[in-house]
């Protein structure tokens, strides 16, 4: 959902990037000679040019995928996301953008909701609202979820709170059990961010946009002393008396304190000190990160950035990645400039694997995952995304040497807003109606829906699927 200062050379882009000050310069070139992480290594599958990177109608996908989207459940209240518990019950939790969390449980939504924080929810404002759910990859031994929100008595700040399900009940919440994790402030209303998101290393991802209006007004794409325009990387098992999560030792920019050396020290280690940057940062130059996946099978990491007013792209990290990337915002949007009338300007930061204009194909980007199921296995490691203002869906595949190839599988007459894979790797889908300059009340919306995607030739009798535009 819609929801500068720094210009990296070659040199600086292939190094891994911390923030470790040294106390004498024989420690810190000793470190430096540690084997850097080449951000853009083969290996990674990351493009190293521009041309390599996808874009829809280039190239066919390596191997034929074709879809169909089968509707699980309707008459939901602008749904945009959904999750799976991964408690062995098959149930699937859908967040209403109003504050509500729906549990669908043996094919059918439950009348009384999971969790409702709707009283203390902003969701006025089409990119406001809950966000997202994301459970504890021990949720089954601890029963603990968090949810991400924009808080209404924080004049919409942006709150990740850990909640932990009811003793006597699986099928509803304990409110009582709330313990907040993080606030981000948000200066607008818009481009908050908002994904959740567990790592197969058990920390929690968080997606925070630039902070809104347009344009990164801000400059928080490249300033590492905010937590705007960023991935992070927490750990919820641990808390400090200042904060209730703990950093992992490994993020990229954790920064210990340490004696000041001017001299024998090269450009290429002073280039890596960042005394002012967040402990809580994984990647940053990103402008709007709706929807972040990881790969079940290889830990790979895909994060669908919204664009600005041209273009919207899909980064990767593989899942190799230390950290540190620089995904280009707001230097760059996708492969282009920012802003676009920039002529021969210099590309800063990674590439993405794909990207699409918003002439004719879309203006807000939605990540629906990556198939790691065993129903489909024509789909098995293709990741899917699709587009909230076009209605279309594609399919990526990574091909040889970096190159990326991207093809459309449906163009739909609905609004992707979400998604979340099932427990058996089923991927799933939400379509919502809410719009700019819509009804205030999310409830005076068009009902959404809940879709899963199938193989063509495998959509159940009478199921009903998405309707497509004609």
């Amino acid at each position: 959902m819609p929801n500068i200062t720094l210009s990296l050379n070659t040199t600086n882009r292939t190094m891994k990037k911390t923030s470790i000050q040294y106390a004498s310069a024989a420690a810190m070139i000793a470190a430096l000679s540690i084997a850097p992480v080449t951000a853009q290594a083969a290996s990674t599958k990351v493009p190293e040019k521009k041309e390599d990177v996808a874009q829809p109608g280039r190239v066919k996908l390596p191997k034929p995928v074709k879809i169909a989207m089968v509707k699980v459940a309707g008459d939901l209240i602008d749904p945009i996301n959904v999750a799976s518990a991964n408690d062995g019950t098959g149930r699937m939790f859908i967040c209403e953008r109003h504050g509500v969390v729906r549990v669908l449980k043996e094919g059918k939504i439950l009348k009384r909701p999971f969790l409702d924080i709707s009283d203390i929810t902003v969701s006025s404002f089409l990119e406001q609202g809950l966000y997202d759910i994301e459970f504890h990859p021990k949720f089954k031994e601890n029963g603990k979820f968090y949810v991400h929100y924009s808080d209404m008595w924080f004049n919409g700040d942006s709150f990740i709170v850990e909640y932990q399900v009811n003793k006597d009940n699986p099928d509803k919440a304990d409110p009582k059990t709330s313990r907040v994790i993080m606030q981000i402030d948000q200066p607008y209303a818009n481009h908050n961010g908002g994904e959740l998101v567990f790592g197969p290393d058990g920390y929690l991802y968080i997606g925070s946009g630039d902070g809104g209006w347009e344009g990164d007004v801000l400059g928080a794409g490249q300033d590492l002393s905010t937590l705007l325009a960023k991935v992070l990387r927490i750990d919820v098992n641990t808390s400090t008396p200042d904060r209730a999560y703990g950093i992992p030792a490994d993020n990229p920019f954790v920064t210990p304190k340490t004696l000041m050396v001017l001299f024998g020290v090269s450009e290429e280690a002073f280039a890596q000190i960042h005394p002012k940057a967040r402990p809580e940062i994984w990647a940053y130059g990103i402008r709007n990160p709706w929807k972040m996946h990881f790969d079940g099978k290889t830990g790979d990491l895909y994060i669908a950035d919204v664009g600005q007013n041209h273009w919207e792209e899909i980064n990767f990290q593989p899942a190799s990645s230390k950290g540190g990337e620089n995904y280009g915002w707001k230097f760059m949007c996708g492969t282009q400039p920012f802003p676009a009338s920039l002529k021969n300007a210099p590309q800063v930061g990674v590439l993405p694997i794909g990207e699409y204009t918003h002439a004719g194909e879309g203006i807000c980007v939605t990540g629906l995952g990556v198939y790691r199921g065993t129903k489909y296995p024509s789909l098995d490691g293709t990741y899917f995304v699709g587009d909230w203002g076009s209605g279309k869906i594609w399919g990526m595949q990574h091909q040889e040497g970096g190159k990326w190839a991207m093809e459309e599988l449906l163009n739909t007459a609905l609004m992707p807003s979400g998604s979340g894979s099932g427990e058996d790797g089923t991927l799933y889908m939400t379509t919502a109606h809410a719009n700019y300059g819509g009804p205030v009340k999310p409830a005076d919306n068009a009902r959404g829906a809940l879709w899963m995607i199938v193989e063509a030739d495998k959509v159940p009798d009478g199921a009903e699927t998405i309707p497509l535009d004609q």
